[in-house]
């Protein structure tokens, strides 16, 4: 059995070529897949190292393909190790990272930009999500903080727990073309827009380019080289070699 690890738009593009394949399954973090894939194979569920472990030795896992976000960080770091441990074999696919300018303020870690929020004022846009609303809130001060995150029910769950104004929440899909991020950013009178380097999938540079004819600075959260495989087609290919191996 094949175990893709999703929540990604690439995940499910991936699903999609593949679904006439039996031996696979997929799995997410969020009940808010369940829009995008319609599929039994999905399951739904946060694991940490434990329960990966029972995971792949339940479902005789032989090939984990990780299309976890580059931001999530413990979710690749315990699949590697469960296939360390297992001796299952591992393929990470990786988003190119965007090629930032030098006056964008870049910062290697969720820690830095915290650090930097402490010393500025003014409006700050953030299109990186719910999950670091409680950290940031923490620093707001007398800033205005708005958190554009998924429409979903755990997001809003997120924004609820911080008292979050309704007001300063902006619910919505992307990835937002240039022209849109730049009609959301001057509608709040951003000074700045706090976003992840998620690469082309992720919309990172139409929001740069957004920022850059509206004059705010954009604030990248930089992430870390990984190895891996950065073509899909390449990531197709290999799980259909494994699924005919189990013919």
């Amino acid at each position: 059995m094949i175990w893709i690890i999703g929540g990604t738009s690439e995940a499910r593009r991936l699903v999609n070529k593949i679904e006439d394949i039996e031996d696979f399954i997929i799995t997410s973090a969020t009940e808010s897949e369940r829009q995008f894939i319609d599929s039994p194979k999905l399951i739904i569920g946060r694991m940490n190292l434990d329960e990966m472990i029972q995971f792949v030795e339940d479902r005789n896992i032989e090939l984990i393909v990780d299309l976890s976000h580059p931001y999530a960080k413990i979710v690749s770091k315990n699949a590697k190790k469960v296939s360390d441990m297992k001796n299952i074999k591992y393929i990470r696919y990786i988003r190119s990272q965007t090629e930032i300018p030098s006056w964008a303020v870049y910062l290697k870690s969720y820690d830095e930009c915290i650090s930097y929020l402490k010393n500025i004022s003014g409006t700050v846009f953030f299109t990186t999500g719910s999950k670091n609303i409680g950290d940031f809130e923490k620093v707001r001060g007398q800033n205005r903080f708005i958190y554009r995150i998924l429409p979903a029910l755990e997001s809003i769950e997120e924004c609820r727990e911080y008292n979050v104004h309704m007001k300063d929440i902006v619910a919505m899909l992307g990835p937002f073309s240039t022209k849109f991020n730049k009609s959301i950013f001057h509608e709040y009178d951003a000074d700045y827009v706090v976003m992840k380097d998620s690469g082309e999938s992720g919309g990172t540079l139409e929001r740069i380019n957004a920022c850059k004819e509206l004059g705010i600075t954009p604030i990248v959260i930089g992430r870390t080289e990984e190895s891996g495989i950065e073509n899909l087609e390449d990531i197709e290919k290999l799980i259909r070699k494994y699924s005919r191996r189990g013919e």
